[in-house]
């Protein structure tokens, strides 16, 4: 059985020649595209709820941390 092709070879050259934060650009990217074809989005106000119930997460790091995956998702 053939199997379906994810990434096609141009985009593995381009890929191959990227340092570690294209490359996590990429991905995040990439995931948001994927999940956007499925009708899935992320609901950051429930993530944030969610990290603040882990132990040794304060309101200040929290909000340092959802800066952060603000920033990786290019939320304004």
């Amino acid at each position: 059985m053939g199997q379906k092709e994810i990434i096609d070879r141009d985009t593995y050259r381009k890929i191959k020649k990227m340092n570690r934060e294209e490359l996590t650009k990429f991905i995040l990217q990439y995931g948001d595209e994927l999940l956007g074809e499925q009708g899935k989005t992320i609901d950051l106000p429930a993530l944030e709820t969610e990290l603040s119930k882990i132990k040794g997460i304060g309101g200040k790091r929290l909000e340092e941390i959802m800066v952060v995956i603000e920033k990786f998702l290019d939320v304004e």
